[in-house]
């Protein structure tokens, strides 16, 4: 469950790739890609399901498990004109993806791969599916969690940051267009402070990140005003040391999920930990 290479083609999570010209083909009239991730080259929709609130179960090491929340399903097909792609590839350029926004991979079969992301208040599950060498299925079960459980975790925020040097960190809030850390914001703080006090070489960027909408430099100066007010958070109110947490804003420039919809707005607004 660790990163792989990445394979020919990977896919990238930050933008919807175009179908290749020679084998283009219409998608599914009301389908679009889920704003987490994108579809792999050449392939279209071949049809799609959205349902508000259902059950979905997930193919885990101890066998399905159900998981209940806001149920999307999109089915894809590469035409027979284009080439053929495994069923690993396909898995692969998923479980790649996934790893490289913070997520876990569940359970990774032969037929099948279960991945799991939190971001905001969500908690998303992913199922890719392939079915022969032209088609799969991707399953997203968008599970709302109580406030009180996104919150960050010192032991998990180590584990990503030692993985791929970065982590987003759930829990932090600020009030629309505001630079202030919410008072609710404290439990994550706090986690934070105690990553960095049980591991005392550790020196972090803490970087801030807006979605794209309203003017890029207002965007990127609210995002820097906004990493500040952690680390200021972090020093005044936990002790820590300034020369460990140096602050940066990147506003809207390093997005997680297409800016075309509200929920992919939802996952570009966020707080990071970039080891240094």
């Amino acid at each position: 469950m660790r990163h792989r290479a990445l394979l020919t083609l990977v896919m990238t999570v930050t933008a919807v790739l175009a179908v290749h010209v020679g084998y283009a083909q219409e998608d599914r009239a009301g389908c679009t890609d889920h704003p987490l991730v994108t579809r792999l080259p050449d392939f279209y929709i071949d049809g799609c399901k959205d349902e508000k609130f259902s059950s979905y179960k997930f193919m885990t090491p101890e066998g399905r498990k159900p998981v209940e929340g806001h149920l999307i399903s999109i089915s894809y097909k590469r035409p027979n004109s284009a080439p053929e792609m495994s069923g690993l590839e396909m898995i692969r350029n998923y479980t790649n993806a996934v790893e490289a926004i913070g997520g876990e991979v569940i359970y990774e079969g032969g037929y099948a791969a279960t991945m799991k992301v939190v971001v905001g208040d969500r908690e998303v599950w992913v199922e890719v599916s392939p079915y022969g060498k032209r088609a799969y299925r991707l399953d997203f079960v968008e599970k709302q969690m109580m406030a009180q459980q996104v919150v960050a975790d010192a032991e998990a925020l180590l584990a990503d940051l030692s993985r791929a040097g970065h982590v987003v960190v759930n829990g932090i809030y600020f009030d629309t267009d505001k630079a202030v850390v919410k008072p609710e914001s404290e439990a994550a703080l706090s986690e934070i402070a105690t990553l960095l006090r049980d591991n005392a070489d550790l020196k972090v960027f803490i970087v801030g990140h807006t979605d794209m909408t309203g003017d890029l430099a207002h965007n990127l100066d609210l995002s820097e005003r906004r990493a500040a007010a952690v680390v200021e958070a972090l020093v005044a109110g936990h002790g820590m040391s300034a020369d460990r947490l140096a602050p940066r804003g990147v506003g809207p420039l390093a997005p997680v999920a297409s800016n075309d919809t509200e929920a992919g707005r939802s996952l570009n607004r966020r707080v990071e930990i970039v080891k240094r």
